[in-house]
């Protein structure tokens, strides 16, 4: 292969991590391919996906600066301005305001098709070579370059690969990259419910026994959590419900009268009762890290690196600062005249990574672990915690900071 063939950086897995990779290292001036096995289906705005995340600021304002932010915001993004935490067993509760932290918002409601359509929107005009539907079937690196075989017969070579495969990565297989992983034994249950009461903007979580339950405000339209919706606005919210993997089959199998009647008990009337649900899905929780995020000129990013639980909805911003971050280490060293690529610099950015997305993987493992059970100590514990802390601005902050990326 000519060197005239060489890319700057390949980009496996075009989700939203991957996508906005491809997107900025192609801003950045970088020669970029994307490679993805399947082309998104256009996103359509009656019909809310039902896979939506908690968008932290850091990364509205990567987007901001690839030039999507506004195409995603001016389309279909809720702002949250509170968020308000309990345990079910009592003992006080944890809020965040954004006007305690001087802010409009806290973050936003955004679904995951949405952000994907918005990115490959943008990916043309940055000059990205996309190879789609394709899969890589094979690697293999030297010292100045990695090689992707691709399923459908060519090849692209590139100084760096960058695995966004998800969490079942091909690339970081065939990188040779192991992981470590823990099966929670627990199912997030998500769906789109119609209130009594709006939801203010609002953030609310409680924690039950068997898992979190999330109603996360969203602008999902009229008609979003099924025909009860009459097209009353700040009613529709997004839940998130961690359940044992058994009870979440169970309920994803009742009818909708059954469902909102024990989705009522368990949330127990913070928004008044639950008046219609959209259809329900469910997919299996787990904790999940690669030993490593470089091998030789590899490099993993998002879930293929990392894979932490729901609870604090920071799986998507973590893989997004995987991008941001690594932005930042070639960015240096093109302005310092340095070989971008060099083992001693990807080896520093993947051990800062690898550490940074540790302490949250196993920090919210934590958290699941004290609040998911009904045992004695725990149970007598841990509201009586969250009060504590809902008392001390300073830890709030300090949290709220560390989860905006700020």
């Amino acid at each position: 292969m000519s060197r005239r063939d060489l890319f700057d950086i390949a980009v496996v897995g075009a989700g939203v991590v991957g996508a906005a990779a491809a997107l900025a290292f192609a801003r950045d001036g970088l020669r970029v391919a994307l490679v993805e096995a399947r082309e998104p289906s256009p996103w359509r705005g009656d019909a809310p996906d039902l896979r939506v995340y908690a968008f932290a600021p850091d990364n509205a304002a990567l987007l901001d600066d690839l030039g999507v932010w506004p195409a995603v915001r001016d389309t279909r993004a809720q702002p949250y301005r509170a968020m308000r935490v309990w345990d079910a067993a009592g003992g006080g509760e944890i809020a965040f305001e954004a006007d305690a932290f001087a802010r409009r918002e806290l973050g936003w409601i955004i679904e995951h098709g949405l952000l994907v359509d918005r990115l490959w929107a943008a990916l043309p005009a940055a000059g990205v070579h996309l190879h789609c539907p394709d899969r890589v079937e094979g690697l293999t690196q030297d010292d100045d370059s990695a090689t992707v075989q691709l399923e459908h017969g060519g090849r692209l070579r590139a100084r760096l690969v960058l695995a966004a495969d998800g969490a079942d990565s091909q690339l970081r297989r065939l990188a040779g990259v192991q992981t470590f992983t823990h099966d929670y034994g627990q199912n997030g249950l998500v769906a789109f419910v119609d209130t009594e009461r709006p939801h203010q903007d609002t953030c609310w979580q409680r924690f039950l026994p068997g898992g979190p339950l999330a109603f996360l405000p969203f602008d999902g339209g009229q008609g979003a959590a099924g025909a009860g919706s009459d097209g009353r606005t700040g009613h529709c919210s997004s839940i998130v419900w961690t359940l044992p993997e058994a009870e979440a089959i169970r309920l994803l199998g009742v009818d909708d009268a059954q469902f909102i009647d024990e989705l009522d008990r368990a949330f127990d009337g913070p928004l008044g009762t639950i008046r219609a649900v959209s259809r329900r899905a469910a997919f299996p929780l787990r904790r999940q890290l690669a030993e490593t995020c470089v091998a030789g000129r590899v490099l993993l990013i998002g879930d293929a690196a990392h894979v932490v639980h729901p609870l604090a909805g920071q799986g998507v911003n973590l893989g997004l600062r995987d991008v941001t971050s690594l932005r930042a280490v070639l960015a240096d060293a093109r302005r310092n005249g340095a070989e971008t690529a060099s083992p001693t610099r990807l080896a520093r950015w993947a051990r800062q990574q690898r550490s940074d997305n540790a302490v949250s993987a196993y920090a919210f493992d934590g958290i699941n672990r004290l609040f998911s059970n009904d045992a004695l100590l725990p149970t007598l514990l841990r509201g009586p915690l969250l009060g504590l802390a809902g008392k001390l601005p300073p830890l709030t902050h300090a949290l709220w900071k560390h989860a905006a990326g700020i």
